[in-house]
């Protein structure tokens, strides 16, 4: 039976809610959210687990880029965090399920799931938030494992794969091999690859295309959405409008 993922191409993908600092709006706030529930966009989203076991609305590994304070996320609960400010705005990091509630399947929602190699705690974590949600969302990952995970553990969840070509990132060749050509996905069969416009063309994407639903990311002027509008299905994009 054919998956359901038409609502990924509804409208332009907001990265990380529809934010802009200039305006006050950080990125992962709730502000941000609500700017794009107003203007109809999907919400793209990043989401940690504390070590308390909340699950956090946040980007980075550390607070230090959005708060100005060095601490790792997983080493914080959600006390200590929970009043500290976003790049001095009035806003604060939000939970999920606080993301969830304000959303209510207004508009879809993307969550990437931050996660290492090791994976299945905030997997289960998010699955038991979206199990009450109403909404149309879709998850994804640059860890195929827990995308594997959410095809063993919750099948009717729209899953995607993150990739690029990793000709900047750091790390264990045999991974950035697997990765970059997308190795795993015969395992984890993914409904939708999310794929680097930085990367594009790329022929192996375009013959993915043919068959499979390929969203870029992220444009960050009009020339790179013209060429994200011009490989990808769909974009995910920041700042205005284009």
């Amino acid at each position: 039976m054919k998956r359901e993922i038409d609502f990924l191409k509804q409208n332009l993908i907001a990265h990380r809610g529809y934010h802009n600092i200039e305006k006050g709006i950080p990125e992962n706030s709730m502000k941000a959210f609500a700017e794009a529930i107003k203007n109809d966009y999907i919400i793209e989203l990043d989401v940690h687990l504390l070590k308390d076991g909340e699950v956090i609305v946040f980007h980075d590994d550390n607070l230090k880029r959005m708060t100005g304070i060095n601490k790792k996320i997983k080493e914080c609960t959600y006390e200590e965090i929970a009043e500290i400010q976003l790049k001095e705005t009035d806003e604060r990091i939000p939970l999920l399920k606080a993301v969830l509630n304000l959303v209510d399947g207004k508009v879809p929602i993307i969550i990437e799931l931050k996660t290492d190699l090791r994976c299945g705690k905030l997997e289960k974590e998010v699955i038991k938030l979206l199990e009450q949600y109403n909404g149309k969302y879709a998850i994804k990952s640059f860890n195929p494992l827990s995308v594997n995970y959410f095809r063993k553990h919750s099948p009717s969840t729209i899953r995607g794969q993150l990739a690029s070509d990793f000709k900047n990132d750091k790390m264990f060749i045999l991974k950035k091999v697997f990765l970059k050509h997308m190795l795993f996905n015969f395992i984890s069969k993914p409904d939708f690859i999310s794929y680097d416009i930085r990367a594009l063309p790329n022929k192996k994407i375009q013959k993915l295309r043919e068959k499979q639903l390929i969203l870029g990311w992220t444009a960050r002027s009009d020339e790179e959405m013209e060429k994200a509008k011009k490989y990808c299905d769909n974009v995910i994009f920041e700042k205005e409008k284009h």
